[in-house]
């Protein structure tokens, strides 16, 4: 799979399939998608394509939109690999792009460098300045840049649409189950451990400590997890707590995690920590022991966990 951080792209990557859009998470209604594209080309003898943005134009024009992400460019880089993608656009989103109009966006972009045959997206894509383009005013271009738009419907389970802001929800929700029922996959967390205060440590429960950067904060609490080094393929189960840590007065969100059997020296290493089922929320306790006595149960209902 080829990467692009421009639309320079070669010319056996022109006359393409380009599917335009976040894809954050990739979940099932992304992959939907990505399957209808795969007997595009197929029928067409064509090279599939993914247009995205970093930073996602949505955190780009809300400074004060942090927590928000299902997964980083890197999951999404790998996550797109296994879909039979040939080529990867990852355009910078900055002010420069953002003020291009939207006519210019099809004449200059789709029309002289991309050349797509077919341009899947969404029935609500807007882009240029103010998001002033539309769908249809893609379609009125069609026949003059030499493309065809591809609208699919929506993926809908249980009169619900599926999409990366009902799994954010989920998330907020503390429904894992529901979250990784739609990627397919175990929600997870990718991130380099840091020290810490020492205090799992101090109260017998060490912890490997991540921030969690621009990742979508899910429901502060306890939950079973597993966690591999980034370039390793085994998986060591484990408990953490994504949250505050309130009986500490904490006041920055960090994923603490405990793993089983496992002695070693994690910082700075890079972890991915999957998430496999919500135990509890986090809450205060009045004291370090009562917190203690708690954790020891959590640890009973974790390692049950398959």
């Amino acid at each position: 799979m080829k990467l692009y951080n421009n639309f320079n792209i070669n010319n056996a990557h022109k006359n393409s399939i380009i599917l335009i859009g976040n894809f954050d998470g990739l979940h099932v209604g992304h992959q939907k998608l990505f399957r209808l594209a795969k007997i595009y080309k197929k029928k067409y003898s064509s090279k599939i394509g993914v247009l995205t943005f970093e930073p996602m134009p949505k955190m780009f024009f809300n400074s004060m939109l942090k927590n928000f992400r299902l997964s980083n460019l890197n999951q999404k880089i790998e996550n797109l690999s296994k879909l039979d993608v040939d080529f990867v656009i990852i355009k910078k989103f900055n002010r420069k792009f953002s003020k291009m109009k939207s006519i210019s966006f099809i004449k200059e972009t789709l029309g002289k460098k991309l050349n797509p045959k077919f341009i899947f997206v969404s029935n609500n894509f807007r882009f240029g300045n103010k998001r002033e383009g539309n769908v249809k005013q893609l379609i009125n271009n069609e026949k003059l840049y030499n493309y065809k738009i591809i609208k699919p419907h929506p993926l809908i389970i249980k009169k619900k649409v599926i999409s990366s802001s009902l799994i954010r929800k989920y998330l907020q929700n503390g429904k894992l189950k529901n979250v990784n029922k739609l990627l397919k996959k175990n929600w997870s967390i990718d991130g380099k451990v840091q020290r810490g205060r020492q205090l799992g440590k101090k109260i017998g429960f060490p912890t490997a400590n991540i921030d969690i950067k621009n990742y979508i904060l899910a429901k502060p609490g306890v939950y079973a997890v597993k966690a591999k080094k980034m370039k390793s393929s085994n998986f060591i189960k484990g408990i953490a707590n994504l949250g505050y840590r309130p009986t500490f007065k904490g006041k920055k969100i960090l994923l603490e995690v405990h793993l089983f059997n496992f002695s070693g020296n994690l910082y700075n290493k890079y972890l991915r920590v999957e998430f496999l089922k919500f135990i509890r929320a986090e809450k205060k306790f009045k004291s370090v022991d009562q917190l203690k006595k708690q954790i020891n149960v959590d640890l009973v209902i974790a390692k049950r966990i398959k």
